[in-house]
């Protein structure tokens, strides 16, 4: 009779017949985050075996742009003619992090960020080293230095001294995480580390104190028991991809779900089982969503309303930043408003229903079906602000204002059926800096470590994720999780 496995039960040691593999470290997912585990453990002399559940690695790293979250004064971003410390980064990422910030995390970040674009470089990743201005979601062109945040947008601009930050591996066209990917898993393999495809980890063994002995897993169909002398790193991605978990933990990202940023399986299993030890988890209904509204970037000129007519965002903020709010609105309606001279269509949904044009503000107005003068008069004030170069309600910046004047006048869609948003969660099983996991009470679950997004890392409140953040993060505490066990 064959064993019903669940990642929310762990098999108890004593009800393992015999280890059918025998490895130091065990990693489950070979994403960005597991890559790295296993290129720092191998590194170290451990051996090391990697079960991804796919047919090949990468995960969802390999569907990004290949862009890191990187500052402090790397080679590029001197080379461009930006100065940047380590404490302004330090500074941002700490607002970022949102009301739950682990500091202790983002200031070893900060701390390490440049040696760390260097060690990403010596992996073999390759980076032009060049400057694209302007505000992309990740570079079309092969460039290497990008603004992919809020770094010059309110609130964050009064913090600390903005600086773009996102380090992209050099590739023309987009999509340059398949190619970060590549690098990183043959980087591990070079090292030693063995790797499972087709390998679904099914749960924790666990003896009956949960200190974790190593997994169960379905290899190519045939239940094995893996064995892990020194501990098992879960880096099995989040939950977007689990309505269940999504509608129980972060309802707010039901409307993301619906097309999620995944390449398929981020079905909550890696946090599941650390969750079946004691592990503690963290910031469960954070989640990052968008709904680009840029390139081109002069679509930054418009403003964006909900149904009462009332702006709600300073347009200059990161489009995933922008998104949340426009999820927020009344009934999710939101348009963003244009005139002639600055009418485009995003790059990324160039069919976007234009809702509503006119000759006149009230025109647009009343084809919405906005109560009248409401628009007309928040457009009225707006044109006055940005005459004057000024945003003292929403504090967008003078840059990026200019009177909407020019008929006719649009109203693009950005309403959910419309323009449905793509996202993925951020929180995650709590972990120490160096990869334990913890429990409720702040105390590592022996033989247990995670990465990537299924710990809660630095990226944890999804009004402040900014592009890059989720690599540099996996890569980076996933380089630290591959260390530590490997030394035990």
């Amino acid at each position: 009779m064959t064993a019903n496995y669940s990642a929310a039960t762990p098999c108890r040691l004593d009800q393992v017949p015999a280890w059918d593999i025998e490895t130091d470290v065990v990693v489950v997912g070979f994403g960005i985050a597991g890559a790295c585990v296993a290129i720092e453990a191998a590194s170290a002399g451990a051996s090391v075996t990697v079960l991804e559940v796919a047919g090949t690695h990468g995960g969802s790293a390999a569907l990004s742009g290949g862009e890191f979250y990187l500052g402090g004064g790397t080679p590029v971003q001197r080379a461009a003619g930006f100065e940047d410390s380590t404490e302004a980064l330090f500074k941002y990422l700490l607002q970022s992090g949102g009301p739950g910030v682990d500091e202790a995390k983002v200031r070893l970040y900060a701390d390490g960020a440049v040696a760390h674009y260097e060690w990403l470089a010596e992996q073999g990743i390759p980076f032009k080293g060049t400057y694209l201005p302007g505000k992309w979601l990740e570079p079309v062109t092969d460039d290497t230095l990008i603004w992919s945040g809020s770094e010059r947008a309110w609130p964050f601009s009064e913090v600390s001294d903005p600086a773009p930050r996102a380090h992209a591996a050099q590739m023309e066209g987009m999509g340059a995480g398949r190619l970060v990917m590549d690098k990183l898993a043959e980087r591990a393999l070079a090292c030693g580390a063995q790797a499972h495809f087709n390998a679904r980890t099914l749960c924790l063994v666990a003896d009956a104190t949960d200190t974790v002995h190593g997994v169960v897993a379905r290899i190519d169909g045939k239940i094995s028991f893996v064995r892990a002398r020194k501990g098992v790193v879960l880096c099995a991605g989040g939950f977007i991809c689990n309505k269940d978990m999504v509608q129980r933990f972060a309802p707010g990202a039901l409307a993301a779900a619906e097309m999620p940023t995944s390449g398929g399986n981020d079905d909550g299993s890696g946090i599941r089982m650390g969750m079946s030890v004691g592990g503690a988890v963290s910031h469960m209904n954070e989640f990052f969503a968008t709904k680009p509204s840029f390139p081109p970037d002069n679509m930054v000129f418009g403003i964006f309303v909900n149904e009462r007519g009332q702006r709600f965002i300073n347009e200059d903020a990161y489009h995933g930043r922008a998104t949340h709010y426009i999820l927020r609105q009344p009934n999710g309606r939101a348009w963003l408003l244009m005139d002639n001279g600055i009418f485009a269509r995003p790059d990324f949904n160039p069919d976007i229903q234009i809702a509503a044009v006119g000759e006149t503000w009230a025109e647009v107005e009343a084809e919405l079906g906005i109560p009248s003068g409401e628009l007309v008069h928040t457009v009225e004030s707006y044109n006055r602000y940005a005459a004057a170069g000024e945003d003292p309600v929403l504090h967008k910046h003078a840059d990026w204002m200019r009177p909407l004047v020019e008929p006719p006048f649009a109203a693009l869609s950005f309403t959910g059926e419309d323009y449905p948003a793509t996202g993925f969660t951020l929180g995650g099983l709590l972990t120490a800096a160096s990869g334990e996991v913890l429990n409720g009470d702040g105390v590592a679950v022996p033989g247990l470590y995670a990465a990537g997004r299924t710990s809660c890392g630095l990226p944890r409140w999804g009004e402040a994720y900014c592009s890059g953040i989720s690599l540099g993060d996996g890569s980076f505490f996933g380089r630290l999780a591959g260390r530590q066990v490997a030394a035990q």
